[in-house]
């Protein structure tokens, strides 16, 4: 039986040989992260830009005062940035003499950072998990507390906050039964990242058995609940009389966060609807930016009248379709429909936040795929607030039965506000687990 020295020497030496075989496949697949930068700088240009921040290597322009101690939020794309919201803006507001360094990793996050705090939190990319990549981006900002949102598990960056001396956490924390088996070819050097980790707040009691099962400890292990229930109210009230204002009494429903593969879908979906209400409008908003132009020639090939946010503001009340070519106001034009489809459902792609339209008072339709928001799509379900279509045909009888319905869609409206007002609170109780690694005040 081995002592408890050489037993740590062994661990130890197992830890190096892994994160070593691990980092070495990086480096090998460099070449592919600059092929991937170029494939979709094509589509969306940003991607051409601030390569540095995705190796590590800062300009003068990522210089970090001194004065304050960094509070670092990794949050990957546009929904994980508005999960952290409410999180950022109570460290804020709490803690003035705190920095709080915002980082994501695609351009339409970094766009949502920017336009919710603009200089008040500093940002960069995310660097990719390289070893050396991670440990530039650790002593530059030098962050006193790390707060990685949902399921960035990124073996050397947890393995580097513990090397450096930075106590993180896995906040908001989700895995699905697909990524847990997704993970699987890595859990021997993920399950020792994890237990670097201070705690793993998790959404649901089935996320922490999940993440137990990669490897975290049970102890360090708890859930805290989903901090998207705590997301800021929009003030979809006004902007909806507003935007009937401009529209009158027309119906509307509104096709949210769609993939490529859903757009086809979107386009049969509204050609029947209109058969029914020769003047019901669309409200188009897809998931990524390179897909408005797409979504705006598909919907004028159809032969309906288009506008978009940008060109026109508001739709006219002629127009047959309206594109929502901007970032950061599904929230608000959610409350202008009468009926949500959230796409991200139709393929297997695993849904999207189904609790922005559930707090705007909209009926919610989806697809079956919703592995990514399993927890929060059987509680909506359970209590009568969501719909789910086997397929396209299916959501698109749903619906047309709700728009249809008043009466169905005020039971489903009533029935996901409850469930929102119940499941808020997850905020309150993070900010009490990460307080006591909060840098003292100055």
């Amino acid at each position: 039986m081995l002592s408890p020295m050489h037993a740590d020497f062994l661990d130890k030496a197992i830890e190096r040989t892994l994160r070593a075989l691990y980092s070495a496949a990086l480096y090998l697949l460099v070449p592919i992260t600059v092929y991937h930068l170029i494939w979709r700088g094509f589509r969306q240009r940003e991607y051409f830009l601030r390569w540095n921040e995705r190796y590590g290597v800062y300009a003068n322009a990522h210089v970090v005062p001194a004065d304050r101690p960094v509070v670092w939020v990794h949050a990957v794309s546009v929904g994980e940035v508005n999960a952290a919201a409410s999180l950022v803006n109570a460290l804020r507001a709490s803690r003035p003499d705190l920095r709080v360094l915002v980082t994501t990793i695609t351009p339409t996050g970094s766009a949502r950072v920017r336009a919710v705090w603009g200089d008040g939190v500093q940002h960069v990319y995310l660097p990719y998990d390289l070893p050396g990549a991670v440990s530039r981006f650790l002593m530059h900002f030098e962050p006193r507390l790390a707060l990685i949102m949902e399921t960035e598990l990124w073996p050397n960056l947890l393995l580097g906050c513990r090397d450096h001396g930075v106590p993180s956490y896995i906040v908001n924390a989700r895995l699905s039964e697909r990524s847990l088996r997704g993970y699987r070819v890595l859990k021997p050097l993920i399950a020792r990242a994890l237990r670097t980790v201070r705690c793993v707040l998790s959404q649901s009691a089935a996320d922490r058995d999940r993440f137990v099962m990669l490897g975290a400890s049970t102890a360090c292990t708890q859930v805290t609940g989903n901090l998207k229930f705590d997301m800021a109210d929009a003030d979809w009230r006004r902007f909806s009389a507003t935007f009937a204002d401009q529209i009158g009494k027309r119906p509307v429903w509104i096709a949210a966060s769609t993939h490529p593969e859903e757009e086809a879908a979107v386009i049969a979906i509204h050609r029947r609807l209109r058969q029914r209400w020769p003047d019901l409008l669309l409200l188009w908003a897809p998931r990524h930016p390179e897909r408005f132009k797409a979504a705006m020639q598909q919907s004028v090939d159809a032969g309906w009248r288009v506008s978009t946010r940008r060109l026109t503001q508001w739709p006219d009340r002629d127009d047959g379709v309206f594109v929502i070519d901007t970032l950061g106001e599904l929230a608000v034009f959610y409350g202008c429909a009468q009926v949500a489809f959230v796409g991200g459902s139709l393929q297997p792609v695993g849904g999207h936040n189904l609790l922005e339209p559930a707090a705007a008072g909209t009926a919610i339709v989806s697809g079956p795929h919703l592995h990514n928001f399993s927890d929060i799509a059987s509680q909506l379900e359970k209590v009568g607030a969501l719909r789910i279509g086997v397929d396209a045909d299916a959501v698109g009888d749903h619906v047309a039965q709700l728009l249809d319905d008043p009466a169905a869609r005020l039971v489903m409206v009533a029935a996901a506000r409850v469930l929102v007002n119940q499941g808020r609170g997850a905020l309150q109780r993070t900010l009490a687990v990460i307080a006591k690694d909060l840098p003292p005040p100055t």
